[in-house]
C-alpha cells in the first residue's frame, strides 16, 4: 500500500486545525497537492478533472461569503440580536426557541460559515443582555451550523461539492431534504432542553431583583429591519430555486446576490475592499480546490477502493444508514470536507442519489461528535473565545454523544421515508 497520499492528508488536515502562527491552509495543501501528482498517486488529467470540478463550487463559497459579510455589513445580524433580546421577554427557555429558528434559517441560506462567524457572537450578546447563560445558546448555533446544513445545496460546502453528483435540480434537492431537515432539528432542540435544564432554568432577570418596582414597564423600541439586504438575500434564495428552470447554475445567482448587496454596502461606506476580500478568505478557498487533488490520491487508492467494496448500492433503509453512519465515522477521523470528497469517490458515478444523499447527512450531522469533525465547528471554537464564552471539550463531547446518534437516525429515517 502506497501509504504517501493518506500522510500527505494527514498532514494537512493537522496543519489546518491547528494552523501554526495563522498561516493559511493553502501553505501545505498546495505543495501536497504537487507532490501527489509528481509522484504518480495521481496523474496530471485526474488532477485537471478535479479542479475543474471544484472551481464552480468554489466560485459559489466566494459569493457566498461576500454575500454575508454584505448583509452583516448592513445591519442583518445586528438586527437579528436585537428581535432575540426582545422577542425572548427575558426567558432563556424563549431565547433558546428563537436561537433556533435563527440558527437554522442562516445556516440553510447563508451557509454554515455564516452562522459560526456573525451569528454565533450575536446569540452570545443577546443571551448577555437578557441576563441568561450564554452556553445553550452559543452550543446550539455550533450544533446547527452543522445539523441544519442539509436543507439547501447552498448550505454547506459538503453540499455543493455532492450537489452536481445527485444530479438533482436544487428544488428536488430541498424537498428530499427537508423532512430529514425538520426532524433533526426538533431531535436536537428537545435533547438541548434536557441537556441544559438547569441552565435555561435559572434565569437572572435584573428587574425582579430590583427593590423599585413602582415604576411602569417602558415598551420595548420598535425594530426596523435592514429591509433592502432581507430581499436581496430572498430574491438570491428565489433565483437558487429558479436556476434550475433556466438552465442557469447557481453560482452564478449567487455571484449577483452578492454583487448587487456588495455594492449597496459599499456605496453606503458599510464596508471597504479590503474587508471585502478578507471575507471572501481567498486563501481558504485555493485551500478547497486543492484538497480534492491531494485527497484523490487516498481515493483511487486500497482505502477508497475497501471503502467502495463496503458501501452499499441500494436505497433501502439499512443501507442509508449504514452510508450515513460510516461517513459521520469518517468526517471525525479526517474532518467532513475530506470525508465527502473520499465518499463521493467511493460511492461511484453511477450511485443513487438516496445514498449521496444519506452521505450528506452522515459528513453534516457527524461532525457534532467531536472538535474536528468540521472546520465550522473549530471556527466556531475561536470566535465563541474570542467573545469570552470559550467552551469546554467535555460539555461539547457529552453534548455530542447526546444528539449525535439520535439526529442521525430520524435524519435517516425521514430520508427513508421520502424517498
Amino acid at each position: 500500500m502506497n501509504l504517501l497520499p493518506i500522510l500527505l492528508v494527514a498532514a494537512v488536515l493537522i496543519f489546518a486545525i491547528a494552523r501554526p502562527r495563522g498561516l493559511p491552509e493553502i501553505v501545505v495543501a498546495g505543495p501536497a497537492a504537487l507532490i501527489v501528482v509528481l509522484t504518480g498517486a495521481v496523474s496530471l488529467t485526474e488532477a485537471r478533472t478535479e479542479v475543474a470540478t471544484m472551481t464552480p463550487t468554489v466560485v459559489f463559497l466566494v459569493a457566498v461569503l461576500i454575500l454575508a459579510h454584505a448583509a452583516d455589513a448592513l445591519g442583518v445580524f445586528g438586527w437579528v440580536s436585537q428581535v432575540l433580546q426582545q422577542r425572548s421577554r427575558r426567558d432563556p427557555r424563549r431565547l433558546l426557541n428563537y436561537v433556533f429558528v435563527a440558527a437554522a434559517a442562516t445556516t440553510a441560506v447563508l451557509s454554515l460559515d455564516a452562522t459560526v462567524v456573525l451569528l454565533t457572537p450575536a446569540v452570545i450578546g443577546a443571551a448577555r443582555a437578557v441576563g441568561a447563560s450564554p452556553r445553550p445558546h452559543s452550543y446550539a448555533a455550533a450544533h446547527l451550523s452543522n445539523s441544519a446544513s442539509t436543507l439547501l445545496p447552498v448550505s454547506n460546502l459538503t453540499n455543493l461539492i455532492a450537489f452536481s453528483a445527485t444530479g438533482l435540480t436544487f428544488l428536488h434537492f430541498t424537498a428530499l431534504m427537508a423532512l430529514p431537515w425538520v426532524v433533526t432539528i426538533v431531535m436536537e432542540y428537545l435533547i438541548f432542553r434536557l441537556f441544559f435544564r438547569a441552565e435555561l432554568k435559572a434565569t437572572i432577570d435584573a428587574e425582579l431583583k430590583a427593590p423599585d418596582r413602582d415604576e411602569p414597564d417602558q415598551p420595548s423600541p420598535r425594530l426596523h429591519a435592514p429591509t433592502l439586504p432581507l430581499v436581496v438575500i430572498g430574491a438570491t434564495l428565489v433565483g437558487f430555486a429558479a436556476s434550475g428552470f433556466v438552465g442557469i447554475e447557481p453560482a452564478w445567482v449567487a455571484v449577483a446576490g452578492a454583487f448587487v448587496l456588495g455594492s449597496v454596502a459599499l456605496r453606503r461606506r458599510r464596508t471597504d475592499l479590503r474587508k471585502v476580500l478578507y471575507a471572501a478568505d481567498l486563501w481558504f478557498c485555493a485551500f478547497v480546490l486543492v484538497l480534492g487533488v491531494v485527497v484523490a490520491g487516498v481515493a483511487h487508492g486500497p482505502i477508497g477502493d475497501w471503502i467502495g467494496r463496503i458501501l452499499p448500492s441500494d436505497t433501502s433503509f439499512i443501507s442509508l444508514l449504514v452510508v450515513a453512519t460510516v461517513a459521520a465515522l469518517a468526517s471525525n477521523l479526517v474532518n467532513n470536507l475530506p470525508a465527502t470528497l473520499l465518499m463521493i469517490a467511493a460511492l461511484g458515478p453511477s450511485a443513487p442519489p438516496g445514498l449521496l444523499l444519506a452521505m450528506l447527512i452522515g459528513v453534516n450531522i457527524g461532525p457534532n461528535l467531536t472538535y474536528v469533525g468540521s472546520l465550522a465547528t473549530m471556527l466556531w471554537r475561536r470566535v465563541a473565545t474570542s467573545v469570552g464564552a470559550a467552551p469546554t471539550l467535555a460539555t461539547f463531547t457529552k453534548l455530542g454523544l447526546a444528539t449525535t446518534p439520535f439526529t442521525l437516525l430520524v435524519a435517516v429515517s425521514a430520508l427513508w421515508l421520502v424517498l
